[in-house]
């Protein structure tokens, strides 16, 4: 039996009332060259009952159970490795994706061998029309200088299987582990841009990220991040680097004092201390934002959009 295209991946704890209607979406996906492997993280509930009934249904389906809970990222990373597709697509439990998401983005990423991943977003991309192959520079000019990048989740990327794995998979540093990896890869490797809105990011009370302490989560992103724009690596142009800081600074001081106008005081003290800025930096960076609609943006010579030929949505080649 040939292995799939894709692997969709799908990680699971606890989450019983939402994966057969997960499940179902990615069982209805026009693209239908996948397997899709549901991982499940030690679920006290019925998660893994629901996730054989349609085991045994279908035969792209498999299911793998922890013996042990690993976590949210490590167990990512995990699926990973029991995957068999050139191609690797994360699906979380609780979520829907539209019946046209794989096809979406299979289609443009296979049709540029020079981006290592696709990326979409929950709404668009602003600047131009999609696929968009960016650079590592054009990526950080995007998030820094422009109106950001790295927001996505895991589910808003496609993978090729060799470059994540090359790339060392999720740091596991918590549930901000993804915008720490798109800061990585993406100093590093091309990206491809395709359409938003691929599927339907459920928000529930049983989710982390709803917690009252989730925004104490994000603090460690702050200090990598810093420093990512002094690294030897950062594909940024110097006086960019420069605006990147001013514009990062000018976003944290705000977010700070939202937390002070709320009453957490304890948050917006440990986002100062743990911001990688020194009393200097502030004093030199905290000024006036500068963005620009178009940064980031691949364009002409003649300064006009890019528009993506037939050969960026062609057919699979076949063997």
């Amino acid at each position: 039996m040939s292995p799939p295209l894709v692997s969709v991946l799908m990680t699971a704890y606890n989450r019983e009332a939402y994966i057969a209607s997960a499940i179902e979406s990615v069982l209805g996906q026009t693209l239908d060259d996948f397997e899709l492997l549901i991982v499940d993280d030690a679920s006290t509930d019925r998660t893994v009952e629901v996730a054989e009934r349609y085991a045994a249904t279908d035969s792209r389906i498999r299911v793998s159970v922890n013996p042990r809970n690993l976590g949210d990222y490590p167990n990512r990373n995990h699926a990973a490795t029991l995957a068999r597709g050139s191609l690797l697509k994360y699906h979380d439990s609780d979520d829907l994706m539209y019946p046209h998401c794989l096809e979406t983005m299979v289609r443009p990423l296979l049709a540029e061998p020079r981006a290592g991943f696709a990326l979409s977003a929950r709404g668009g991309w602003p600047g131009g029309p999609c696929p968009m192959l960016l650079t590592p520079q054009q990526c950080y000019e995007r998030e820094f200088l422009g109106h950001g990048m790295f927001f996505g989740g895991p589910a808003c990327a496609l993978f090729r299987a060799d470059v994540f794995r090359d790339l060392g998979g999720f740091p596991e540093i918590g549930p901000h582990s993804d915008n720490v990896f798109w800061l990585n890869a993406c100093a590093a490797l091309s990206v491809v841009l395709v359409p938003g809105d691929l599927f339907w990011y459920r928000v529930h009370d049983e989710q982390h990220l709803q917690r009252p302490d989730a925004a104490y989560d994000a603090l460690p992103v702050l200090d990598i991040e810093w420093r990512a724009l002094s690294a030897p690596d950062c594909p940024l142009a110097a006086e960019d680097r420069e605006q990147a800081r001013r514009n990062r600074t000018f976003d944290l001081a705000r977010w700070i004092a939202r937390q002070l106008r709320h009453g957490r005081f304890g948050v917006a003290w440990r986002a100062w201390r743990h911001s990688g800025r020194s009393i200097a930096d502030w004093v030199r960076y905290l000024r006036p934002p500068v963005r620009h609609r178009l940064a980031g943006t691949p364009l002409a010579s003649d300064g006009r959009y890019l528009i993506p030929g037939a050969n960026a949505w062609a057919e699979r080649s076949q063997d």
